[in-house]
């Protein structure tokens, strides 16, 4: 069953809109400096807000002891590592709880070696190389390129970001069958704000393309 989760969440009230539409995960931005950054105090708000579903914190190049304060504080159930952090980082972090390697490419020419590099992570999520960025810029991964290196991905969570949005998402499903697919700019009405539709219509997107593949099957 592929998941949902919807990202960059700065609101208690869209966390609430997430949680009701059916998304599976939640996440926050928890490293100052971004746009849709979050305290401490203040992720703790957007994630009660969603009730049960399960919490992201998204670092990146944080220092351990705020990865372990996030922990600690916030109760999360993935670290979502954003930034260059080393895999000798990602393996010790991922000995303490479930750790997700973000892996900005520009291709699938270098996903393999990144996926060897980062073994150790629980999960990987895959996102556009965006010189400057981060995250959350709406560029989208060319998915007919990677589709050939999906069995590589089988022994990690495969996490699919980068221009989703409730248009598009079957298609990403269809051609990389991910295990969860996360969207953030492609559900919001401005940056910061979601847009309660579009969670909604991403959510029902998202499981109705699962339906549609298992009717033809």
């Amino acid at each position: 069953m592929i998941q949902v989760k919807i990202c960059g969440l700065c609101r208690p009230e869209d966390a609430a809109v997430a949680g009701e539409a059916g998304a599976d995960w939640i996440g926050v931005i928890l490293s100052p400096g971004y746009a849709r950054s979050q305290t401490l105090s203040e992720a703790a708000a957007i994630f009660a807000a969603a009730g049960g579903v399960r919490r992201v914190g998204v670092l990146v190049d944080a220092e351990p002891d705020l990865i372990a304060r996030a922990i600690d504080t916030l109760r999360l159930d993935a670290v979502q590592l954003h930034g260059a952090e080393s895999p000798e980082l990602v393996a010790t972090q991922g000995a303490a709880g479930t750790v997700w390697k973000a892996l900005r490419v520009s291709g699938g020419e270098v996903l393999p070696d990144l996926i060897r590099r980062y073994h150790a992570a629980h999960g990987l999520l895959l996102e556009p190389l965006v010189a400057g960025a981060a995250g959350g810029t709406g560029a989208r991964l060319d998915w007919t390129e990677l589709a050939p290196m999906r069995p590589l991905l089988r022994a990690q969570t495969f996490v699919l970001a980068g221009g989703l949005s409730p248009d598009n998402v079957a298609g990403a499903i269809a051609a990389l069958d991910p295990d969860i697919v996360d969207v953030s700019s492609g559900v919001e009405a401005e940056v910061g704000r979601k847009s309660w539709r579009r969670v909604q219509e991403f959510v029902q997107a998202a499981r109705s393309a699962v339906l549609n593949r298992e009717n033809r099957t």
